[in-house]
Parts: structure tokens; C-alpha cells; sequence
């Protein structure tokens, strides 16, 4: 029996978060001072803090003053992931600062205490756990170091102050004083291998530094970005796992959409449907080579039969996701079941050849440039969708209630006929353009005579369906219908009214769409941003422009989004940090930013 089951779970709030990551992991960080999420040593990996979906028992390390009552404010530092915690007691102040060196081989975190004003009395209390929470590691004393083993990994945890064992874990109880300074470095390697050479802390901030700063400077807009522009993009890049080019969709998994209900998703994987979204993102702010990291990652991973595609691999392009329920963790605020892998992998969702092939049609029209491999990875993908485009699917949205004609797989179909036609006749490219074109303009005949509800002026979920989605909202940014169209605008008026009655969409009304799943959840802030982007498209500038800073200003202190938002509780609630969000936030950014609307492109959203 897990003994954690009939304790009281901590009242944790997704926005009490900070993020650290050296672009192949991230850790949590939050506002008590304490890393409850870390996976060593990469972000799918099996965690070894997992407090975040439990208690304490499962996994954290805490670093604070002794002081209960003392107060914090942090922020990063600068355009940096260095997270700067500054606490206050009666007997003086301090700062923490916690960080991820870009590695070479083995990841590190790092966490430098400085002594401001006075003195204060400060605890740091460790307690691994590996295996989601589930392992308690044989701890050691070697070599000046504190080395913690179960299985396949080790930890070690070096300091310049003294540590001592209790309860299976490990404290330091120390003084810091104005001007002093005190250290951890805590490290994983493989436990079949030596410990690696030791990283000097002190030493490691100014590169790290230097690291963050140096790239957002890259961008081609530094000097007119807005801070949550900056930061978005900086979180983008936190998300990226580098030596592959993937990029997670977040660094968590089972954070609940729903606080107490069985919306837990693993989200440590890299979706396609996000990849245009992404590129738009990079490209706009001049990160040609990420763009071309994140091209070459999806080429590799979507290689093999057309039918084989996935809507999601792995950050190194791994196909096999086996999803399974660590039924030792009781949850995020008691939200079950928490999923370790994703069986989304497995679904049928048509939509993704279009995201495929829009994204692919993006690289070519920009600087990035055409690629054979990538034309020839996109003829064979089209003969495949000629065969199956017409096929129910389990949508955008991933339901496990049962397949349907959704809307937005029939548009992102005619999406990839759309874009593989202009290839061969704007650039040349071989391919029988005119079978394409014609099975284009099919598609969007029956889209517009089987998904549009001409009672209410708008387009539905699916096929003969009455049911609102969001996901109509993007029917103008890929192009499929002219914004000014009077059936698009309907469309973005029902949608507002109907999703959105207090500002935020909902993907769609639980109420009125079975997606297998008993609960509610919030309103999904890219679904937001769609919103605020295509009241822009219709001429609405003014109200996209207040719903975008609406949407900003729900950013918790450090500039981080989640997946949804929850406007009674006033909440974010699913995993964390998003990319998704953040990549709106950076599209709308930009839209917004332009004397008039005019898309990078017509598909680009």
C-alpha cells in the first residue's frame, strides 16, 4: 500500500513554478524554494524529484531559510534561465540561485546562495527519488561527495558545506552572512560509470549566463521584442532538446486540466501538429538555424512507410510511446490517473499530413530553402493521403471517444493537396499537380457542404455535427476560405460567443461532445490566441489587441504559461511550461506588431 495515499496532498498551484533546463532536460523550481520536477538526463526520462505529482515523499530538494515566515520575489536574470530567489527574514536577506549549465555530457544543477544583508540560518533538504518517486537510491559518502545509486542511475551531490543523512534524505543546516557565499552541485551520470569531472558552480553562472543572452540576441528583432516575447521564445528554447533539434510540447507530465479529473496527458514528446507553428515562430524572430534543426528532426522522424506516420515521436524521433498509470503517485492536487507515456501515438489523426506538408512548404518559401529528401519524403506522404484522407479520424484534439469526420482533418487535407500542388506549379517540383489540385478543391466542397451549420453562419466539429471547436478558427490562416469571407466571419462570431463567454476558449463544450473522458477542463490559451489572431484577420484589431494582453497578463511571475486556464479559480491548470501557449503568444506577437494584418503567409498560424 502506497503510504501517500492517506496523507493530505500539498495545495500546489502550477504558477508557483520557475523553469531551469540546459536544452536536454528542465527541472521545476518553485516559490518555496523547493525542485519538485526533474528528469535526469533527458526530459522523457524517468524522474528523480517528483513531489510535483504527490508529496515531498516522492522526491524534491528544498532550499530556503529555516525561517517559515520568510517572504520571496524572483525573477530570471535578464533574458537568461538563471532563476534569482531573493528571501527575506527578521535577521537579514538572501539570494538563491538556481541554473543548468548547457552541458557537454552529464547534466548539473546548480544552486549558489549569497548572503545580502545580515544573517541568515538556511536548511537544504535533498530526497531522491528515482523512477517517478518510486525508488529510494542507496546513499553513499565518497570522495567529499554524497552519491546516490538505484538501477541504471546515479546521483552525486557535492557542496562546500557540510551535508549528514536522516530519513533517507540529506540536509545541510548552515549561516550565510553578508558577502558570504555557499554551493551545491547536484549530478547524474549512468551508474555503471565513474562520477564525472566536477563542475565548479561559482565558475558556471557567467557561461550560462552568456549562453542565454548571446542566443536571444541572435533574434533579427531583439531591440523592438517585448518581454513576453522574449520570454516566450527563451522558454521555446528551454523546450528544445539539442542534440536532436525536437522540441517538447512541455517539460511535464499528468498536470490536470481538470484539478481532481483524468485529463492527464504526458506531453514530453514532440507533436507535429505543432511544427508550422513552431517554424513561423522561429523565423519570425530569425533563429534560421533552429528552423533548420526542427526541419531536419522531422524528416528524420517521420521517415519509413507513410502509413507508419505518427502524430507524435519521441525527442530523438522514437516511435514507441507505451503509455502506463504510476499508480504510486497520487496526483497532481489528487488528479488520477498519472500517465507515463502517451497512446495518442497510435491514433489515427489525418490532420497531421497537413501539418507535415505546410510546414515542409514553409521551409522551401523561405530561408531555409528546398530540399530534395524533403520532396521526396512529401510525394510519398501524398500518395498514402490520397488513400485514406476521406477516413474518420480521432481529431486535432486527440479524443478517445470514438473516430468522426472532424472539420479540421478534412481542412488540413486539403492543406497538403494545397501546398503539394503549389509546389510543382510555382517551384517545379515533379508530382501530378493536377490530381492534387482537383482532390483540393473536392475536399473543400464537401467541407463546406457537410461541416457548415448555415442556420447558425458557422462551421462545426465534424461532419452533420451542431458541436462548436476552436479549431475552425484557423480555416483563414491556412487559407482554406479568404478571411473576408461572410461564412469565416460567422464562424469567428460564434465562436467568441459561444467558447469564449468570459474571454477564454474552450477547445469545445465538454457538455456537448463525447471525447471518452467524464470531466471538465479549462479554456486553452492557443485556442485564445487563434481567437485573438483571427479578429484581427476580420478587421477587429482593436479587440484582438485587448485579448492579447489579456492573455499576456496571465503569465505567472517569471513569464510562464500552462496549457489552460481556469477563469472562476482564477488557475492555470495543465502541464507546464507550455510551448504551445508560448508559441501563440509569439505568432499573435507578431501579427499584431504590423501596421495592417497580413500573415507571414497564408498558412502560416
Amino acid at each position: 500500500m502506497n503510504p501517500t495515499r492517506n496523507r493530505s496532498l500539498p495545495d500546489r498551484r502550477i504558477e508557483d513554478y520557475a523553469l531551469i533546463g540546459d536544452t536536454q532536460t528542465a527541472a521545476l523550481v518553485s516559490t518555496d524554494g523547493s525542485i519538485d520536477w526533474l528528469c535526469f538526463p533527458r526530459f522523457d526520462s524517468p524522474a528523480c524529484f517528483a513531489a510535483l505529482l504527490g508529496t515531498d515523499d516522492h522526491g524534491h530538494w528544498r532550499l530556503r531559510p529555516r525561517d517559515a515566515g520568510a517572504k520571496c520575489s524572483r525573477h530570471y536574470r535578464g533574458d537568461t534561465l538563471v532563476l534569482e530567489t531573493e528571501w527575506s527574514t527578521p535577521s537579514g536577506s538572501v539570494r538563491v540561485l538556481d541554473f543548468m549549465p548547457p552541458r557537454d555530457a552529464a547534466p548539473d544543477v546548480v544552486r549558489i546562495v549569497e548572503g545580502i544583508r545580515g544573517t541568515v540560518a538556511m536548511r537544504s533538504e535533498l530526497r531522491l527519488r528515482f523512477d517517478y518517486g518510486h525508488v529510494v537510491p542507496w546513499v553513499q559518502q565518497a570522495d567529499g561527495q554524497i552519491i546516490a545509486v538505484a538501477g541504471p542511475d546515479a546521483v552525486s551531490l557535492r557542496s562546500d558545506v557540510h551535508q549528514y543523512g536522516r530519513d533517507f534524505a540529506t540536509y545541510a543546516d548552515f549561516e550565510i552572512g553578508e558577502g558570504d557565499r555557499a554551493w551545491f552541485v547536484l549530478t547524474w551520470h549512468p551508474s555503471h560509470q565513474r562520477p564525472p569531472a566536477p563542475v565548479d558552480a561559482l565558475a558556471a553562472l557567467g557561461p550560462t549566463e552568456s549562453y542565454w543572452t548571446d542566443w536571444i540576441g541572435h533574434s533579427k528583432n531583439r531591440d523592438d521584442m517585448p518581454a513576453e516575447v522574449t520570454r516566450s521564445l527563451l522558454t521555446l528554447k528551454a523546450l528544445t532538446y539539442s542534440p536532436s533539434g525536437g522540441i517538447v510540447a512541455a517539460a511535464t507530465t499528468s498536470v490536470p486540466e481538470h484539478i481532481g479529473g483524468e485529463r492527464n496527458w504526458d506531453y514530453r514528446f514532440c507533436w507535429l501538429r505543432d511544427a508550422t507553428m513552431t517554424l513561423a515562430a522561429l523565423l519570425r524572430s530569425g533563429f534560421t538555424e533552429e528552423a533548420h534543426a526542427w526541419r531536419n528532426w522531422l524528416l528524420r522522424a517521420i521517415a519509413g512507410s507513410p502509413a507508419d506516420l505518427q502524430i507524435m515521436y519521441g525527442v530523438t524521433g522514437e516511435r514507441r510511446l507505451r503509455e502506463f498509470e504510476a499508480d504510486w503517485l497520487p496526483g497532481f492536487g489528487g488528479s488520477t490517473p498519472v500517465r507515463i507515456g502517451n497512446a495518442a501515438a497510435d491514433q489515427l489523426q489525418i490532420d497531421v499530413f497537413g501539418e507535415v506538408m505546410d510546414v515542409l512548404a514553409l521551409a522551401r518559401e523561405s530561408s531555409i530553402g528546398p530540399s530534395d529528401e524533403a520532396w521526396s519524403v512529401q510525394r510519398a506522404l501524398m500518395k498514402h493521403l490520397t488513400d485514406v484522407w476521406h477516413l474518420p479520424d480521432e481529431g486535432i484534439w486527440e479524443v478517445r471517444g470514438g473516430r468522426q469526420q472532424f472539420t479540421y482533418s478534412k481542412v488540413m487535407a486539403w492543406v497538403a493537396f494545397d501546398r503539394a500542388a503549389r509546389a510543382v506549379e510555382r517551384y517545379g517540383m515533379g508530382g501530378p499537380a493536377k490530381l492534387w489540385r482537383s482532390t483540393a478543391d473536392e475536399i473543400r466542397r464537401q467541407v463546406c457542404a457537410e461541416a457548415f451549420d448555415a442556420e447558425r453562419n458557422t462551421f462545426t466539429q465534424a461532419y452533420g455535427s451542431k458541436a462548436l471547436d476552436a479549431s475552425v478558427l484557423l480555416i483563414p490562416q491556412v487559407g482554406f476560405l479568404p478571411a473576408h469571407d461572410p461564412r469565416v466571419v460567422g464562424t469567428v462570431e460564434a465562436v467568441h460567443r459561444e467558447l469564449a463567454p468570459d474571454g477564454f476558449v474552450r477547445r469545445y463544450l465538454t457538455e456537448h461532445v463525447d471525447d471518452g473522458l467524464p470531466d471538465n477542463e479549462g479554456a486553452f490559451l492557443i485556442c485564445s490566441f487563434w481567437l485573438a489572431d483571427s479578429l484581427a484577420m476580420i478587421g477587429r484589431v482593436g479587440e484582438s489587441r485587448k485579448l492579447y494582453n489579456k492573455l499576456v497578463a496571465l503569465r505567472n511571475d517569471v513569464g510562464l504559461l500552462a496549457e489552460e486556464y481556469d477563469p472562476v479559480r482564477k488557475r492555470m491548470l495543465g502541464n507546464f511550461p507550455q510551448a504551445f501557449s508560448h508559441l501563440g503568444m509569439v505568432n499573435t506577437a507578431y501579427h499584431l506588431d504590423a501596421t495592417e494584418y497580413t500573415p507571414l503567409r497564408p498558412s502560416a498560424y
